[in-house]
């Protein structure tokens, strides 16, 4: 039976957008949202909305008994949990499935089994994706763990088994920080995750981060929607991604892609996805880990493909098959999405919030924009900072950093202090501009802006 009432579990910019995706497909929407979030973009452009709590996270968006009962109360027959919260928790999919509700997403076992790092290394190993040296299980010691790290060779990354987002993860660059990093990673895994189990593989120093977005349907079909660069990160947390990315040639980004279909293939992957790879200086990519979810930067690859990742997603939930055509789909120009967050880069990245004053958000040809703000809107502290998604598309990068400082030198957001000032002088740094920049340089960047530069 088609989907009739879609029940989205989510806030922000991601509610407002899969609001818009049910529109479009005929789907009645129904908003569960937190008493913050009462007065949000997304509750008054949905055909329906429940509150499921008080602000916390905890209490109203990862709270599986409300949102459940949410649904019940709606008449919903599906649910959607955009990104973050509870999008990739296997213990929610279960429940929607034992009560009979179409996740959007993928199953309960995939999301679980990807969820968890070492198996999904082993996975994609056994797949011929190509990974970095590490420990086969989680290290069960230090003796352990030391003896793994010389054989893998320091630098060594000491990574969460479970979890994800760039978390739970500390770096030894020699054997005298080893204990150290076992330590912090495992306390951090124990306290986000409830699982202290850690492994190590080979640290990469410098790099990128390139990632290969997947849409893949129930009947058995996998193609790709080209990758993007996520490398402008600050503490692990992505600020600017971009497609095609500059770090590889054609022959490593086609072999890129297809293995990251061939893992899809190999887990039964269903829904939209992501795989995340790390590539040295030498151009050679490894496997990270997979996002069983729709990303922030999906419009990245919407722009380049022309492709609505969003109601794909939808309709592979509602037993659809992908249509013949997405094989073969067409890459066109460069994409580039910046994120306009409340934080302050000059002040150690530090969070704002408070009540939008005055807001101009740029449009005009190339350009697109994401987001739940309006004029006088409130930014509460409880959540994610990301205010907007500022995308641009050209037929090429030099075209695109054109339109992207256009864009940026129109925004206006006053009231709270945002990270504009941080795009505005990447893009005036030549490594960004000639494409060589590394995972280091938002830190490079940062250092750069005084605290008066990103007032707002």
């Amino acid at each position: 039976m088609p989907m009739r009432t879609m029940l989205i579990c989510n806030r922000g910019e991601i509610a407002v957008r899969l609001v818009r995706a049910c529109r479009d497909l005929g789907v009645r929407s129904v908003v569960a949202h937190s008493a913050a979030d009462r007065d949000g973009l997304a509750v008054q452009l949905a055909d329906d909305a429940v509150c499921i709590g008080p602000a916390p996270a905890d209490r109203s968006y990862r709270n599986v008994s409300s949102i459940l009962y949410a649904a019940a109360r709606v008449g919903a027959d599906a649910v959607h949990p955009g990104y973050g919260f509870l999008a990739e928790d296997p213990r929610f999919v279960s429940a929607c499935e034992e009560v009979g509700l179409a996740f959007v997403g993928p199953p309960a076992s995939v999301v679980a089994g990807m969820g968890d790092k070492i198996a999904a290394r082993a996975a994609m190993r056994e797949a011929g994706v190509p990974t970095l040296p590490g420990t086969d299980g989680p290290v069960g010691s230090l003796a352990e763990a030391s003896a793994a790290a010389e054989a893998i060779g320091y630098p060594v990354i000491v990574k969460a088994a479970a979890g994800g987002g760039g978390r739970g993860i500390a770096v030894a660059m020699d054997g005298s920080e080893l204990a150290a990093a076992v330590a912090d990673a495992s306390g951090s895994a124990r306290s986000l995750f409830g699982d202290d189990r850690v492994y190590l593989e080979r640290y990469v120093v410098g790099g990128r981060h390139v990632e290969v977005q997947v849409l893949a349907d129930a009947h058995g079909t996998v193609v790709h929607l080209g990758e993007r660069d996520c490398s402008v990160q600050r503490r692990r947390q992505k600020l600017v991604e971009e497609s095609p990315s500059t770090a590889l040639d054609d022959a490593t980004r086609q072999r890129l892609l297809d293995a990251a279909v061939r893992g899809c293939e190999r887990i039964g992957y269903r829904s939209a996805g992501t795989l995340e790879f790390i590539v040295d200086r030498a151009g050679s990519p490894y496997f990270l880990e997979m996002n069983t979810r729709l990303q922030v930067e999906h419009p990245v690859s919407e722009l380049r493909s022309g492709v609505d990742i969003v109601t794909a997603m939808i309709a592979i939930a509602d037993g659809d098959a992908l249509p013949a055509e997405l094989a073969g789909v067409a890459m066109r120009g460069h994409a580039i999405e910046v994120r306009l967050n409340a934080e302050d880069p000059a002040r150690q990245w530090a969070p704002s919030a408070g009540r939008i004053s005055r807001l101009r958000l740029p449009a005009g040809p190339g350009v697109r924009v994401d987001t739940h703000l309006v004029d006088g809107a409130m930014v509460p502290p409880f959540y994610d900072s990301l205010l907007a998604k500022i995308i641009v598309h050209a037929p090429d990068r030099p075209s695109a950093l054109r339109v992207l400082r256009r864009a940026l030198g129109e925004v206006e957001c006053h009231g709270i202090t945002t990270n504009l000032d941080f795009h505005l002088a990447l893009l005036e740094t030549p490594e960004f501009v000639a494409g060589t920049h590394q995972l280091d340089i938002a830190d490079s960047v940062a250092d750069r802006l005084t605290p008066a530069a990103t007032a707002g």
